[in-house]
């Protein structure tokens, strides 16, 4: 046991040894990870990035047997069942990601914090900056793109208003990819809450953006839960119009008739004049009908919108969410002293037993 302890210890020993002894090595690596972290840290623009955060609340399922009871005391029945929604909070982080979404963000007006000058979002997204191995990347591209483009005789359209979605440009296609990038969702499981964030180079565009995105998604989850009740409660509207004209022209019948025969004892006459108050007293009890489940619609689109409390508003940053210059060079420090001490213990023995085998 002890020999086997001493074995260890020496091999420990023997470690440590040969990292003091490249530790030249080994702080030169890290000062280029220093350098290399700051160029990084310098190149990558300030972003800022604004939180709302929401609690969802569907009026749908809570009220149903409100409705239920109403609809039971007005005498109709099948209004106010249950109901799953195919809609709802925890699809916002897939909705707020998708292109038809995207695309009515994407002419949403924005004020920047320097230029006090309202743009479009997608005009803005033009002047965002990137760091510089971007435009170094993105060269050849540009390159073959421009080259393509003295060729092709396709008409220039207007990026911002002659949107296609089935067809899109590719400086829209690019336009639409930086909003997505910039928005996003997630739901807290354990609390119900949304939290809903956009992040972009200027704070006042972060906070006007992710305000406008919550508004679109309340309206859009509004309309939804609301549309089929909406649908009835029109179809019910133009029902009830035509069946109080029916009523009111059954009354109108009936009162000309009796103020033309007010005098005459005849049985026809009596006969006819109990079939139009018959005719009239249907075609109130009909409309009546038809105004009460009106009613019962109408109370049906109310209660199935669901109401969105804004637990935490959107507010302007002070300060930049990104980058973390200090984690960017502490990284970049650690991975060049990794890197090296690796090297220096295993490293250059496998490198030379390679060498060696590939020699003989």
């Amino acid at each position: 046991m002890n020999d086997k302890n001493n074995i260890k210890e020496i091999d420990l020993t023997e470690l440590i040894q040969k990292l003091q002894n490249n530790r030249k090595y080994i702080l030169k690596a890290v000062g280029v990870g220093f350098i290399i972290g700051i160029i990084i840290a310098i190149s990558l623009p300030k972003t800022y990035k604004v939180d709302i955060t929401l609690s969802p609340e569907s009026g749908q399922n809570g009220s149903s047997s409100n409705l239920a009871g109403m609809a039971s005391m007005l005498g109709i029945g099948g209004i106010g069942g249950t109901s799953q929604d195919a809609v709802n909070s925890t699809m916002f982080p897939d909705l707020i990601k998708s292109t038809p979404f995207i695309l009515e963000m994407y002419n949403v007006q924005v004020t920047p914090l320097k230029s006090k000058r309202a743009i479009l979002l997608s005009e803005y997204i033009e002047t965002q900056k990137k760091p510089w191995w971007s435009y170094v990347l993105g060269l050849p591209g540009k390159t073959i793109g421009g080259i393509i483009s003295l060729f092709s005789s396709e008409k220039k359209i207007d990026e911002n208003k002659d949107i296609d979605p089935f067809r899109l440009t590719g400086e829209q296609n690019s336009k639409i990819n930086a909003i997505k990038e910039a928005l996003s969702a997630s739901e807290d499981k354990k609390s119900g809450m949304t939290i809903v964030s956009a992040t972009f180079q200027d704070p006042e565009v972060a906070a006007t953006v992710a305000d406008s995105a919550v508004a679109k998604l309340q309206k859009y989850i509004i309309d939804y839960r609301t549309r089929k009740a909406q649908e009835d409660c029109n179809y019910l509207e133009k029902l009830c119009k035509e069946r109080k004209e029916e009523y009111y022209k059954a009354q109108k019948a009936y009162a000309n008739f009796m103020d033309a025969n007010r005098n005459v004892v005849l049985q026809r006459t009596q006969a006819e004049g109990t079939r139009l108050q018959n005719d009239m007293s249907i075609a109130f009890q009909i409309y009546s009908q038809v105004e009460t489940q009106l009613q019962v619609a109408r109370a049906k689109v109310q209660e199935a919108k669901p109401v969105f409390a804004i637990v935490e508003p959107a507010t302007v940053p002070l300060g930049p969410s990104s980058p973390n210059k200090k984690i960017i060079i502490l990284g970049l420090m650690l991975l060049g002293f990794i890197s090296s001490s690796v090297w220096t213990l295993f490293g250059k023995e496998l490198y030379y037993i390679l060498y060696k085998k590939e020699k003989k």
